[in-house]
């Protein structure tokens, strides 16, 4: 198992690096091409809800990606440390934090339309979403 951390600050401007290097780390590990675009996608979605999360709660921690290199898949992990309260069904109230739900849910939706396993973790001392796919290492060359 191979993994890479990557860590930054809750600032829109470092989703793209994270878009990038998991794109990179996930071609690496044998994940098929097409399905590229769709893991930047997930990556950034994921990222973005972190970042916001991180800004609308004041939360100067970084946010974190993990990126796991396992035999026949690959796992992305996007971690905040946000504090996450437990839905609660109701009628809107045009409160800013059910605006902030609605947006959230939006996000986890798109994530889910990407990507076919996908788990979402939440409590009071953050959340994560884990998200994987298949991959086939390259052969190894031998001279």
């Amino acid at each position: 198992m191979a993994i890479v951390e990557l860590r930054f600050s809750a600032l829109p401007e470092h989703v793209r690096t994270a878009r990038l290097v998991a794109a990179a780390v996930a071609r690496r590990a044998g994940v098929d091409e097409a399905v590229l675009d769709e893991v930047r996608l997930a990556v950034g979605e994921a990222c973005t809800r972190a970042v916001g999360l991180h800004q609308n709660g004041g939360i100067s921690a970084p946010v974190k990606v993990m990126l796991i290199e396992e035999e026949k898949q690959f796992s992305i992990e996007v971690g905040d440390e946000a504090p996450h309260a437990p839905h609660v069904a109701g009628g809107a109230t045009g409160a800013p934090e059910e605006a902030e739900a609605e947006e959230d849910e939006m996000g986890l939706a798109v994530i889910s339309g990407l990507v076919d396993d996908v788990e979402v973790t939440a409590g009071e001392h953050g959340g994560s979403i884990k998200m994987t796919w298949p991959s086939t290492p390259p052969a190894a060359v031998f001279s």
